[in-house]
């Protein structure tokens, strides 16, 4: 679980620019519960991990936790959040309570989360609109239509329920796709530890080692350096594994002359990383390997020259596709001009991936990746501004087949950094870990 924050002050900022924007829209109430505890098995249950967009608005790492902001002509902040309870306390750990949240986390009011369904509805009344999440779950679901429920039967006098249900989710999703100063530190630094990672694994790997064994590697540097868990389930896919996009590290041995591609970053106050380097098990590239790998590689070059403000998020994505398409057919794995094969999409067979996706609370952020309006998938793509941060990461995968030489068989290479968009370009956060093919060898040979 990550650290209570030590400096409230961006929270507050993000709850004022939402309460403006609801304002804007003709004002109205907005509810947000944080994720839910999920049993593991039995008695265990998983980590707790907050709710991303909770998280955001609120600071609040707690779980049983709702956010409610009223938008008017006196905006409020009210969390609700379990009481203390000193036997519980006993097992589980020390809570805020509502007594302390309120200054802790500057809200200006905070209630027991069992005063919840009381209070809602009447805080409901009066209010032109309810913003909530547009896909609560089932339990959330029924919370909400209960509370309504009770505001339309408490409404007389005049008073009455809102009359519009909005999506919150969209709106804070769109705040979330341009991070804060805060934001980049914390992203900085847990790209700082992933990259220390994935050099650790490197030095690591010898022929002989099961995939986990490397896993191990990972985890261990990523906790001891303060990170408080993996972003997401590590990828260490030895030989043939790599040409499965979503492998998991597995017993599998790592022969030599085999690549091996690790995908995997460790998230940092909240915030996630995300790098993919695929390196030779034994320190050296064989010559097919060394050629699809500089291909991938002159792939992202592409890709990172794009990503700048005043381009589109599929810039970068194009001008990848265009380089290994032209590099598929110099290596004879496909046949064609590379107009003929960009049009019939024949590269899709090897590179079947976009070449990134937004990065920040989520590994897959929120944020939609076309210009919001009508048009559905017509609309343009989102155009990149300073502050966004967006994963970079061709592939090629070349699973056996007639049709294809022997020796570029099981060969699956992925290679991807965290960007961060610029006033003038990108800077990529994760670069502390060689991307070179001639680098990495000298790596591993320490």
């Amino acid at each position: 679980m990550s650290l209570p924050p030590t400096d409230i002050s961006p929270f507050r900022q993000r709850r004022a620019r939402l309460l403006a924007h609801l304002r804007a829209q003709g004002g109205g109430i907005a509810v947000l519960p944080t994720a839910p505890a999920a049993v593991r098995n039995r008695d265990a249950e998983y980590p707790y991990r907050h709710d991303s967009d909770f998280y955001y608005l609120s600071g609040f790492i707690e779980p049983e936790a709702w956010l409610v902001l009223i938008a008017g002509a006196d905006d409020r902040a009210l969390l609700f959040c379990r009481p203390r309870h000193p036997e519980h306390e006993t097992w589980e750990g020390v809570r805020c309570g509502p007594e302390a949240a309120a200054e802790r986390y500057g809200f200006d009011e905070a209630h027991s989360i069992e005063a919840l369904d009381q209070m809602l509805p009447e805080l409901l009344l009066d209010q032109p609109a309810l913003y909530a999440p547009s896909t609560p779950d089932d339990a959330q679901a029924a919370r909400l239509r209960g509370w309504m429920a009770a505001a339309r039967e408490r409404a007389r006098g005049g008073r009455r329920a809102p009359e519009q249900l909005r999506d919150l989710r969209g709106v804070v999703a769109d705040m979330r796709l341009v991070k804060d100063p805060d934001e980049i530190a914390a992203m900085r630094r847990a790209a700082r530890i992933s990259a220390g990672a994935h050099a650790r694994a490197m030095r690591a790997a010898r022929p002989g080692m099961h995939e986990y064994e490397l896993e191990a590697e990972l985890l261990y540097e990523f906790r001891r350096h303060g990170a408080q868990a993996p972003a997401y389930t590590s990828i260490v896919a030895g030989g043939a594994n790599a040409c499965v996009l979503h492998y998991q590290a597995g017993d599998t041995v790592l022969h030599d002359g085999e690549l091996v591609l690790i995908d995997a970053g460790c998230e940092f106050d909240s915030y996630a990383s995300d790098i993919t380097r695929t390196f030779p098990v034994n320190g050296r590239y064989s010559g097919p390997q060394r050629a699809l790998y500089d291909l991938t590689l002159a792939a992202q070059d592409a890709a990172v020259q794009a990503t700048r403000p005043g381009l589109s998020f599929n810039d970068g994505h194009l001008a990848a596709v265009r380089v290994l398409a032209q590099g598929l057919i110099d290596e004879k794995l496909l046949e064609g001009s590379l107009d003929g094969v960009l049009e019939s999409g024949a590269y899709t067979r090897f590179y079947m991936h976009r070449t990134g996706h937004w990065l920040g609370l989520d590994v897959h952020d929120a944020g939609d990746y076309r210009e919001p309006g009508a048009g559905g998938a017509e609309r343009p793509w989102r155009q990149l501004r300073p502050g966004m941060v967006l994963t970079i990461e061709p592939g090629l995968y070349v699973r056996p087949s007639d049709d294809v030489p022997a020796h570029y068989w099981n060969i699956g290479i992925r290679i991807e950094d965290d960007a961060l968009v610029t006033d003038t370009g990108c800077e990529l956060l994760t670069r502390g870990v060689p991307v070179d093919a001639r680098e990495i060898e000298a790596l591993m040979r320490e």
